[in-house]
């Protein structure tokens, strides 16, 4: 464990220097193991630095500068435009699955977060999430893996960030179920840091106990420390692995290793690498690809001028901010190196997020559990990472291919389970159709049956033409390959 503080005077110096002199008083109060509890987490911190970050994100807006002049940023269209760009694709496969076969391609996953909002109390990656057999959201990426392996007769290892709220459970799910096949030799788990949820009007940091303070993961930007500091990147270096495919756990779509993006990015030597989806309305709640002064940036819809994304290209009748960021990238090795050489100076911003935290009130001695929003939590962001690259590519994907993250219960919006497994269905069935098979369908277009393709026998539709499939699928059946 690393200490900012030598001592318990110099600890209660620098808390009462930075606005938290209540923590200073609650650590004075404490006797014993008690007392050594508290010091042990409050030390970690080094609270200049949080005092800093309190007096420009929590008592100010903190508010995020918007480049100037904001143009939309090109991206490579998800079909070739023309033969050029057809041989283009052909040559990036080549390369992305070379890369793949000589083992220099590692699987990160961002899995820090509960399930609580979907009425799950347990690490999300445990999540039900396949239409049929129930499969988790890691037994799936598991059996992904286990494909691409299969496939290029190669190792793959995979790199899985969790929390400490979760990190226990995530490994021991996977130790009941055997790593899902895997060599637990090329897995490693890991914990992202976590930060003090913070007063929203006086900036102090909540306590959860009388011992403990009320921390919440970093968010997802704190994931490239965490690759450093947990000594993953090491281990990716004495692999030989030179490129970082980064998925967020709740999207069951993802192709978690996609030859074509890696080669697309391994060919024009970027440093960081995205994936987007033309957005379905202007302000739909995904980041905006940017560029200003040649570089690209993700410009949060809440924060895009309403007037920007609203333009429209007058030739294509199509949004001319049209790209919007899904939380899949592609990162070289040696770039999260320089990037994390000095993890103080690493150039991420924080971002302001306003929540309902319960919290232990020192004043009168209780828990409190608040009705509305009362603290805030500051989260760094893995795509304010983009403008820090001398060269970046994007890559178009469709929706119905390779986006339907589960955020919320169903009934809640887009982003839920039921919705996730009809996508699953869905893309399932439009595989089989592509393969000569009859799917039956309802009034409405939606898929008259249960349908699910386990990844570890099928990527991409092509990948069914090595099975003996049915000629069709009537309504009420239920198809498992």
């Amino acid at each position: 464990m690393s200490t900012h503080y030598t001592s318990h005077e110099e600890l209660v110096r620098a808390l009462n220097r930075n606005g938290q002199e209540h923590l200073a008083q609650q650590l004075n109060e404490l006797g014993g193991s008690r007392r050594e509890e508290l010091f042990q987490q409050l030390v970690t911190y080094d609270w200049e630095r949080l005092g800093r970050l309190v007096q420009t994100y929590v008592l100010s807006e903190g508010a995020v500068k918007i480049p100037e002049e904001l143009q939309p940023a090109p991206y490579y269209p998800m079909t070739p435009a023309g033969p050029d760009q057809e041989t283009q694709y052909r040559a990036a496969w080549a390369k992305g699955a070379q890369l793949v076969l000589e083992g220099k391609v590692a699987l990160f996953t961002v899995a820090g977060g509960q399930g609580s909002r979907l009425g799950f109390e347990h690490p999300k990656g445990l999540f039900p999430a396949s239409p049929i057999r129930r499969l988790s959201l890691f037994g799936w990426f598991a059996e992904s893996l286990h494909h691409m392996q299969r496939r290029f007769r190669t190792v793959i290892p995979w790199y899985i960030m969790t929390s400490q709220t979760n990190h226990d459970a995530t490994v021991g799910f996977f130790e009941e179920n055997d790593y899902f096949g895997l060599d637990p030799q090329n897995l490693m788990f890991f914990s992202q840091a976590m930060l003090p949820a913070f007063d929203l009007e006086t900036g102090k940091a909540l306590l959860k106990s009388p011992t403990s303070l009320a921390l919440s993961p970093n968010g997802h930007g704190g994931s490239l420390t965490a690759i450093r500091e947990s000594g993953a990147l090491a281990d990716m270096s004495r692999r030989g692995i030179e490129h970082i495919s980064y998925i967020q756990v709740d999207n069951p779509l993802v192709r978690p290793i996609d030859p074509l993006f890696i080669g697309l990015h391994a060919l024009a030597d970027s440093e960081m690498s995205s994936k987007m989806l033309p957005k379905r309305e202007p302000m739909e709640k995904l980041g905006n690809f940017c560029m200003c002064a040649d570089k690209l940036w993700v410009i949060e819809y809440s924060d895009m001028p309403v007037a920007l994304a609203e333009e429209v290209d007058p030739g294509t009748g199509r949004l001319r901010f049209l790209a919007g960021s899904i939380a899949i990238h592609v990162l070289r090795v040696d770039f999260v190196e320089r990037l994390t050489a000095d993890p103080e100076q690493l150039g991420l911003p924080f971002h302001r997020a306003e929540k309902a935290v319960a919290y232990w009130d020192p004043a009168c001695g209780a828990a409190v559990s608040p009705s509305g929003k009362n603290a805030v939590k500051l989260e760094m962001f893995v795509f304010d990472a983009l403008p820090l690259c001398s060269r970046t590519v994007i890559l178009e994907t469709s929706r119905e291919e390779e986006f339907a993250p589960i955020k919320d219960a169903d009934g809640r919006g887009l982003d839920s389970p039921l919705v996730a497994r009809r996508a699953l269905i869905e893309r399932g069935a439009r595989w089989l159709e592509q393969n000569g098979v009859l799917v039956a369908r309802d009034a409405a277009g939606e898929v008259a049956g249960m349908i699910e393709i386990s990844p570890f026998v099928a990527i991409y539709p092509e990948d069914l033409q090595a099975y003996e499939l049915p000629a069709q699928i009537l309504e009420g059946d239920t198809f498992l390959l």
